[in-house]
């Protein structure tokens, strides 16, 4: 069977896996899930009990969870290396150093902003300094990635890799949080326009949206959540 990648909408990480599956070129099913409606069901616990997004079922059916673990699971099967490295090398090396980086302390610095943003019943007086602390905080985060950009294209080689994907489903959240103007950081915007710009990137971002106007050369099929979670919900 081709693997299934359960991503959230609006505006989630698991976006970027999307594009990375389409960098990949090979068959793989989507099923887009809302994360404020039906990834709070009990429903979707039977395919992650964390109610979070992304969730992966791999070619044997088997539930994965976590983006890194979801990323791990595609590079060992991407022999061309079409979007990792030989993993005795080097730019294997930076590539895993900055998917980690980006997802952890980059992804985690919105923390306090999705808070604020979620808080029900709202408290006015919290969620203003939620914001504050996060904007600090993304702020800060932008200007360590600004610093680790190199010289090519992408974050790691002339074309995208995965750490790109991981980079493109969580930097536009700068915007969704109207942290700060992007060219504030010359090099990561600059970056994020060329990832921004790539077909796969493109196509990730219709379907997330719920337009069907771009077309894949990969994915097989869209599933609803009830039927993924039929068939492979435990």
């Amino acid at each position: 069977m081709e693997p299934i990648l359960l991503y959230g909408f609006p505006s989630g990480s698991s976006m970027g896996l999307v594009a990375a599956l389409e960098w990949l070129g090979k068959p793989y099913r989507l099923c887009r899930v809302h994360m404020l409606g039906e990834m709070r069901e009990p429903a979707y616990s039977r395919i992650n009990p964390r109610f979070e997004s992304p969730a992966f079922i791999t070619d044997k059916g088997e539930v994965l969870t976590e983006t890194l673990a979801i990323a791990a699971w595609l590079e060992a099967r991407d022999p061309e290396r079409r979007i990792s490295f030989d993993p005795l090398t080097r730019a294997a090396d930076e590539m895993h150093r900055l998917m980690a980086f980006i997802n952890t302390g980059f992804t985690a610095a919105f923390g306090p902003l999705w808070a604020a943003m979620e808080m029900d019943p709202p408290n006015p007086a919290m969620q203003s300094a939620l914001r504050q602390w996060g904007r600090d905080c993304v702020t800060e985060r932008h200007d360590r990635l600004e610093e680790l950009i190199g010289d090519t294209p992408f974050l790691i080689a002339d074309h995208p890799t995965l750490a790109d994907g991981l980079l493109a489903g969580v930097a536009r959240w700068l915007e969704v949080h109207e942290v700060a103007d992007r060219n504030r950081w010359p090099e990561l915007s600059a970056l994020r326009d060329r990832i921004e710009a790539d077909p796969a990137v493109v196509y990730a971002m219709a379907m997330e949206g719920g337009r069907s106007e771009t077309v894949s050369s990969a994915c097989v099929g869209h599933l609803t959540l009830a039927d993924v979670t039929r068939q492979f919900g435990s």
